[in-house]
C-alpha cells in the first residue's frame, strides 16, 4: 500500500488531482449515491444566486460516464493531462495549464449553452486535452486500438469510436475540438502569424493561486516553500496506449496510444 501512496503522491500534481476528482465524484454519483447529481451540474442561474454556486463551474467536468467510463475517463484525463503538465513546451508554469484549463473550459460551457445544452461537459474537456496533446506531433505514429494512426488523427479516431459507442457525445466532443482550436489560435497562432499579441495571456491571480500554498509536493516527500520561491516548470515526457496491454508501453516523444 505504501508503494502505491508513493507513487500515487510522485505523479504530476495536477494530473492527478483532477483524475482523482473524476474517480471521486463518478463513483459517489453512479455508485454510492453519495452526491446527488443537482449538486454538481452547470446551470448558470445557479451562479447568480446568493450565495453563487460558482463550483458549479469544475464540478460539472468532474462526472465520467457510467460503468466503464468510470475507469476510461479518469485514466484519458491523467495520462493526457499529464503529458501536457510534464512534457509540452506551450505550457512551461504551471499557472499557464491551469489558465488553459480555465479558458477552454469556459469555452465550452458557453458553447454548450448556447447551442447544444448539456450540464455535464467531462467528455468536452477531454477531447481539448487529446487535440492540444497530440497536435503539435506530426510525423509521430500512434496506436489507437487495432490501428495505428498518425498522433494528430488521434481526436478524429475518438470521435469515429463514439459513432459507433455512444454518438450522442459527438456535438459535446467536437465542442471541445473547436475550444481547443480557440485557445490554440489566440495564444499561439494569432502572435505567430498575425503577429499580434497573445490574446489570452494568464493573468496574474492564476500565478498566485499556484504559488500561494507552503507546502510543495515532490516524488519523494513534501518540501516548504520559502517566502521568495516561485512555481516551477515540470519537464520531461511519457506515455501509454489505448488497450490494457500495451499501457506499460513507454517512449519519448510519444502522446497518449503511441507506439
Amino acid at each position: 500500500m505504501s508503494e502505491i501512496m508513493d507513487a500515487y503522491w510522485a505523479a504530476p500534481p495536477m494530473a492527478r488531482t483532477f483524475a482523482t476528482a473524476i474517480v471521486v465524484t463518478s463513483i459517489s454519483a453512479h455508485i454510492l449515491g453519495l452526491v446527488p447529481y443537482a449538486w454538481i451540474y452547470f446551470t448558470e442561474d445557479r451562479l447568480f444566486r446568493l450565495p453563487p454556486e460558482i463550483w458549479r463551474l469544475a464540478t460539472n467536468f468532474f462526472l465520467s460516464g457510467p460503468q466503464l467510463g468510470i475507469i476510461m475517463d479518469p485514466y484519458f484525463a491523467y495520462m493526457y493531462l499529464k503529458q501536457l503538465e510534464t512534457a509540452n513546451l506551450k505550457f512551461p508554469r504551471k499557472e499557464d495549464l491551469l489558465w488553459y484549463l480555465m479558458t477552454v473550459g469556459g469555452f465550452i460551457i458557453l458553447v454548450n449553452r448556447a447551442f447544444l445544452g448539456g450540464a455535464f461537459f467531462l467528455p468536452g474537456l477531454l477531447m481539448s486535452l487529446t487535440y492540444t496533446a497530440c497536435q503539435d506531433q506530426r510525423g509521430v505514429q500512434s496506436s489507437f486500438f487495432f490501428f495505428t494512426v498518425p498522433a494528430q488523427a488521434v481526436p478524429y479516431c475518438m470521435l469515429l469510436a463514439s459513432v459507433l459507442m455512444s454518438p450522442g457525445i459527438i456535438p459535446l466532443q467536437l465542442s471541445g475540438i473547436v475550444a481547443a482550436h480557440l485557445h490554440d489560435f489566440l495564444t499561439r497562432l494569432w502572435p505567430e502569424f498575425g503577429r499580434g499579441p497573445n490574446l489570452l495571456p494568464t493573468p496574474g491571480f492564476v500565478s498566485w493561486l499556484v504559488q500561494t500554498p507552503r507546502m510543495l509536493p515532490r516524488g519523494y516527500g513534501t518540501a516548504i516553500r520559502q517566502p521568495d520561491a516561485t512555481a516551477g516548470s515540470g519537464t520531461g515526457a511519457s506515455t501509454g496506449s489505448v488497450l490494457p496491454d500495451s499501457w506499460k508501453t513507454r517512449g519519448s516523444g510519444h502522446r497518449l496510444g503511441g507506439n
